[in-house]
């Protein structure tokens, strides 16, 4: 492909709450198997974007493990391959990114020894698949200075967050407001962007000569009369991952059947970092209805409506509804878990009720197993 892939995977959001204490966004487990990130480095991958570089900065620890390895994603490779950039301390510059557009600035040289036309900017915080070669061809034909990857949100979906934009009849983009408080449409920006490699370059270094930092606010939307920027509709499933509810809704969508099978069934696959686990132990008295129960688990009470990722163990006589159990997590006996998100390696002790009764309840337990 005629382009090189930029990942922005260093953001945080205090809509999070505890989930984002010990681990980036794009690092957030997501439908039992996979992490954040996965979804954009995998549509990389499948769009045969050989070179990609990944921006991290927020509590990278676990994004990195995750990462170590470029083979997952079939970006080990001779030529090209993932490239893994944190803030550096150099003679120029002692900043840490102060914004999307400064994290590509202080990387400048990525882009510049690079000679791909083209660069596909994403977010690492969105789940979605996308053939960017579409993108790329609708950029061209479009003769457009950027394209906006864009989606169609429902009539009460709340958009407030989000990059609002408005089109033309043609697409073009005529009106783009970033966070509004009273939103002219229902139309959002995906946060996929796609422009030619030399006017990044020539924006990123005027961006940095004016003390701008951030690629939508300081680029895209202070730009938008003078740059022919259009928008690309998407069709199938898109997800942010912005806060608790953002992330709660996003697994839940997992447990539905066309969103299951449109991510685990149907082609072209997401890739993730492989485990090597044992398959999920369902031993006497276990009870699992509309769930995923990811590899590694032992189940030994009931669990309805849930998602359990990797090595996480269910007690006996325990009840666990509508809620999400990261890896890790040890439910002792006789322990009723409803609507809560529980912390990777969290014990819970025995004989213990927890409920989300008007919100989401995020438990993080740091309880010694032994002792129970």
């Amino acid at each position: 492909m005629k382009a090189i892939g930029i990942i922005l995977a260093g953001g945080n959001s205090n809509r999070m709450g505890e989930l984002s204490k010990k681990r980036a966004i794009p690092a957030m487990p997501i439908g039992g198997s996979f992490r954040c990130i996965d979804f954009a480095l995998s549509n990389m991958s499948n769009s045969h974007v050989q070179t990609v570089a990944v921006l991290t900065q927020y509590n990278t620890r676990s994004l990195n493990e995750h990462l170590s390895s470029s083979k997952w994603w079939n970006f080990g490779r001779k030529q090209g391959g993932m490239y893994l950039f944190t803030p550096t301390v150099t003679a120029e510059n002692r900043d840490w990114y102060r914004g999307t557009a400064d994290a590509m600035y202080q990387n400048i040289d990525f882009l510049k020894n690079h000679h791909e036309p083209y660069v596909i900017i994403s977010s690492g915080d969105c789940v979605y698949k996308m053939d960017y070669n579409e993108l790329l061809n609708y950029h061209i034909e479009k003769k457009a200075d950027i394209t906006v990857a864009c989606k169609d949100m429902p009539a009460d979906a709340d958009v407030s967050r989000y990059g609002v934009v408005r089109m033309n009849e043609d697409s073009r983009i005529i009106d783009f407001e970033e966070k509004p408080l009273v939103a002219q449409s229902n139309t959002i920006s995906a946060g996929v962007y796609i422009i030619r490699r030399r006017r990044l370059i020539e924006l990123l270094e005027k961006a940095a000569e004016e003390n701008r930092f951030d690629f939508v606010t300081d680029i895209l939307i202070r730009y938008r009369n003078v740059n022919r920027i259009f928008g690309y509709k998407m069709k199938h499933y898109w997800s942010n991952i912005a806060s608790t509810n953002d992330y709660y809704r996003t697994n839940m969508d997992f447990l539905k059947t066309d969103v299951r099978k449109y991510f685990f069934r149907e082609e072209p696959k997401i890739y993730s970092r492989v485990d090597d686990l044992p398959p999920a132990k369902y031993n006497v008295g276990s009870d699992i209805c509309n769930s995923l129960i990811s590899s590694g688990c032992i189940i030994n009470g009931k669990v309805e409506n849930s998602v359990l990722f990797k090595k996480v163990f269910i007690g006996k006589n325990c009840v666990i509804k509508n809620s999400i159990i990261l890896n890790g997590a040890y439910i002792a006996d006789n322990t009723h878990v409803e609507n809560c998100i529980v912390e990777s390696n969290g014990t819970l002790k025995a004989n213990n009720y927890y409920c989300g009764d008007n919100e989401i309840l995020i438990i993080s337990e740091k309880n010694e197993r032994y002792e129970l």
